[in-house]
């Protein structure tokens, strides 16, 4: 039995785990996969209450929660000396007593430092392999208590945490785990030759959708496609889109709400509009599809927007003007920039890194 850990703080640790988890089925059909999210099973309310105020802080307020990521680099997790953390410990115990696992993943840095809690209490650990979903900022959290392997994104993160203390011989470079449908083949309706389409992901907030999207208008004028996957947004966006779809409402625009069709669509545009999330942005390499990145969150997100500026494979906009004016520069003259950001994502797209993953945490 293999059990994935993983935290709902953010798309890119859920991606991670769910993805390698993906691969592992796939790869050990007979074997017990199970994916969780431990925090949540077991403190539901103050998870659901932390998650809303982490989003809250990235989204509104994000020179606040830049101070918060690096107090929290100089501060010691001690799980048997928090309140809430302590029923992890116990949770986490009694998950292993049940489903007596061979073998731990985690998306999520807290967990070794439960797993350390449960070792220093004579408790037997099973081994455990940790997926850093940062990449090259790697923040001091994820190395605090041991793991027996750590698997990274690039090279560039390889060093960073050698350089922060673990041997290398604990680290294999094998990219970040995204969903196996990158690595599927395309149906031949899915592509539309000749039209130009972007895809936008809206993070930001109200004001900076709408303005984002009145940059777009004059791309729309001339036949280009929009397609929105609005998902967990939708209710914050919903008089944002309606006012925009109303004021245009012959232009070739399709708002979707909650969907699994990311990787497809992500394959079948010229352009997407995303902020810069572990996740999201190692799918856009995946997909090897050129990217305005729109918003950054201060301190984890800064290292996945550099692993993608450093090789120009996207574009970083700092106002809703100039997101419309990179889209409009990929697109120009049928793409040449565009098509030159993809060749670009070559050396350092993996739309297989979940089977690299799986295989390295059994090797």
């Amino acid at each position: 039995m293999i059990l994935v850990l993983t935290a709902g703080f953010g798309d890119g640790h859920n991606t991670a785990a769910f993805s390698t988890a993906e691969a592992l089925r796939q790869l050990y059909p007979g074997e017990d996969i199970q994916a969780i999210d431990l925090v949540s099973e077991v403190q539901p309310r103050i998870a659901t209450l932390l998650k809303n105020l982490y989003q809250q802080a990235i989204t509104h307020f994000p020179s606040g929660w830049r101070m918060v990521y690096h107090m929290l680099e100089k501060s010691d997790v001690d799980p048997q000396d928090s309140a809430w953390l302590a029923p992890l410990v116990r949770g986490l115990k009694e998950k292993i007593e049940a489903l007596q696992p061979r073998l731990i993943i985690s998306t999520y840095p807290l967990y070794a430092a439960l797993l350390d809690a449960l070792r220093k209490q004579g408790e037997p650990v099973p081994r455990l392999v940790t997926i850093i979903t940062d990449s090259i900022s790697v923040h001091r959290i994820w190395l605090m208590q041991p793991s027996d392997l750590y698997c990274v994104a690039d090279a560039e993160t390889k060093e960073v945490v050698e350089k922060l203390g673990v041997p290398r011989e604990k680290i294999r470079i094998t990219g970040f785990p995204v969903s196996l449908q990158f690595t599927e083949t395309l149906p031949p309706e899915a592509t539309r030759p000749g039209v130009q389409r972007i895809l936008y992901l809206p993070s930001t907030t109200a004001r900076h959708v709408a303005a984002t999207l009145a940059s777009l208008k004059p791309l729309l004028r001339k036949d280009v496609q929009l397609t929105i996957p609005v998902g967990k947004h939708s209710s914050r966006l919903y008089h944002v889109l309606r006012k925009f779809t109303d004021a245009m409402p012959d232009a070739p625009v399709e708002i979707i709400g909650w969907t699994t069709r990311i990787p497809e669509l992500l394959r079948t545009h010229d352009v997407v509009i995303c902020k810069a999330g572990g996740a999201i942005l190692h799918e856009v390499l995946a997909a090897r599809i050129p990217a305005v990145i729109d918003y950054v969150v201060p301190g984890q997100e800064e290292g996945n927007a550099e692993m993608l500026l450093s090789r120009n494979c996207a574009y970083r906009a700092f106002t809703a003007k100039e997101t419309g004016e990179c889209v409009a520069k990929i697109l120009d003259n049928n793409g040449k920039i565009g098509r030159q950001m993809r060749t670009n994502m070559l050396a350092i797209s993996v739309p297989d890194a979940a089977i690299r993953t799986a295989q390295a945490a059994l090797a």
